[in-house]
């Protein structure tokens, strides 16, 4: 990136550093960073929408209590302005469980990792986690009704509404 240089008998050393010289390392990881966040969302409208209408027709009563289980403590953490990154990934992989894909569960504990990060900071923007609660919501109602089409389109709003963040955030 050129910031560092090895120098014969004196080991590494800081370049004299420019704006220039921080500001296009910068920005290129900024740009990479976007690039990623940007497939991962897109990853997840690939697999996620059909994981909900997956769950909306498989899931069993005690599945369906469970998300309910996550919801309840998403909330009261809320109410505690604490944050409920935990939750909300408990959330995402117990609908992907209902939906019993194994080879899909796999993919996403990969995803779990990736998302780990950019999860954490846009449940951090202010809104942002009562906005997810809300998807979440919308999400186990759908499921709740055994309504695969609505649980498709409550996961679609509930990454839209993400993406606008992080991209805003980025």
């Amino acid at each position: 990136m050129g910031i560092l240089e090895p120098r014969q008998g004196h080991g590494t050393v800081v370049r004299d550093l420019s704006a220039d010289s921080l500001v296009v390392p910068l920005s290129l990881v900024l740009t990479r960073k976007r690039e990623l966040v940007t497939e991962l969302l897109d990853v997840r409208r690939m697999i996620e929408p059909g994981l909900a209408a997956r769950a909306a027709r498989n899931a069993t009563a005690e599945e369906i209590a469970h998300m309910g289980d996550i919801l309840q403590r998403h909330e009261a953490k809320l109410g505690r302005g604490e944050q409920a990154i935990d939750e909300d990934s408990d959330f995402h992989y117990a609908m992907a469980l209902a939906a019993r894909n194994s080879v899909v569960l796999r993919v996403l504990d990969v995803l779990m990792d990736l998302l780990r990060e950019s999860r954490s900071r846009s449940l951090q923007v202010p809104g942002r986690p009562k906005r997810s609660f809300d998807g979440h919501r919308r999400i186990l109602r759908a499921i709740q009704r055994r309504d695969p089409k609505a649980a498709e389109e409550a996961v679609r709003k509930h990454l839209q509404e993400i993406e606008e963040v992080v991209m805003r955030q980025l």
